[in-house]
């Protein structure tokens, strides 16, 4: 029988994430089982992937919120930025440079599948029932305004998020060989003022230059950006919570620092 240290591993996606596979009596191969630090990966893939959807297709609205005394435009597409913060940080943390990146391919993929399936649903054919005066339910001007103005964001945010996630990652790994590991904090915050900023600049631009004026356009630049960098530090408790879960309830330890 094929020893267990010579079956196929995960290692391609995320180094120590090992993938075992159960051999019936007659050495048949069935699903493979992942261990602890391979469900921990897929969970927190699948989490980031869906927060970064979400944001995406809920981004078209603008709420007003109370920042340094005025009330700032900003985009409900923010609300799910705590939540890939954290997840950008552990995955950096305990699976690497390289592990971080397959998470970036997987998520622009994921939004290029939701451009896809948004854009064949916008452009599918209304029934004529629809049209009628007495019709009740969804009209297609009501629906257009919601999901055709979406791919224009989901297009925006497809470049922002690559440019921002590749430079975010970039930075995580040097300042974590500058530190030798140590100073979560600095490199947690650190990476995310650079990459951040970039982030919201093109999206912002990208999505309501035509819409806003100058003034308006660089407002919700500034406010976006400053919102984020306040979660950022405001969140720094929950990353070293999130820490000490993974390594003390989990027992996996982060990636060893990549020269």
């Amino acid at each position: 029988m094929r020893r267990t240290d010579q079956l196929p591993t995960l290692s391609h996606l995320a180094p120590g994430c090992q993938s075992l596979i159960h051999r019936g009596p007659q050495g048949e191969s069935n699903l493979p089982l992942l261990d602890a630090r391979g469900k921990l990966f897929l969970c927190l893939t699948a989490l980031f992937v869906t927060s970064l959807v979400v944001g995406d297709l809920i981004g078209g609205k603008l709420m007003g919120v109370p920042l340094f005394g005025e009330v700032r435009l900003l985009s409900v597409g923010f609300l799910p930025f705590p939540v890939t913060f954290l997840l950008t940080d552990l995955l950096n943390e305990f699976y690497g440079q390289r592990a971080a990146r397959v998470v970036t391919l997987v998520g622009l993929g994921m939004a290029l599948f939701t451009l896809l399936v948004v854009s064949l649903a916008v452009a599918a054919p209304w029934h004529p029932a629809t049209a009628a005066p007495d019709w009740k339910g969804l009209t297609p001007e009501a629906y257009d305004a919601v999901f055709a103005s979406g791919q224009r964001i989901l297009v925006a945010s497809m470049v922002a998020y690559l440019l921002a996630q590749l430079l975010d990652i970039a930075r995580f790994r040097r300042l974590k060989q500058l530190t030798a590991g140590r100073l979560l904090w600095l490199r947690a915050t650190g990476s995310t003022v650079v990459s951040q900023l970039l982030d919201t600049v093109v999206i912002q631009f990208l999505v309501w230059n035509e819409a806003l004026d100058v003034e308006k356009l660089l407002g919700l630049i500034i406010a976006s950006w400053l919102g984020k960098l306040l979660i950022a530090v405001s969140l720094t408790p929950l990353i070293y919570a999130g820490h000490a879960v993974v390594t003390r309830w989990l027992g996996i330890q982060p990636h060893p620092v990549e020269s």
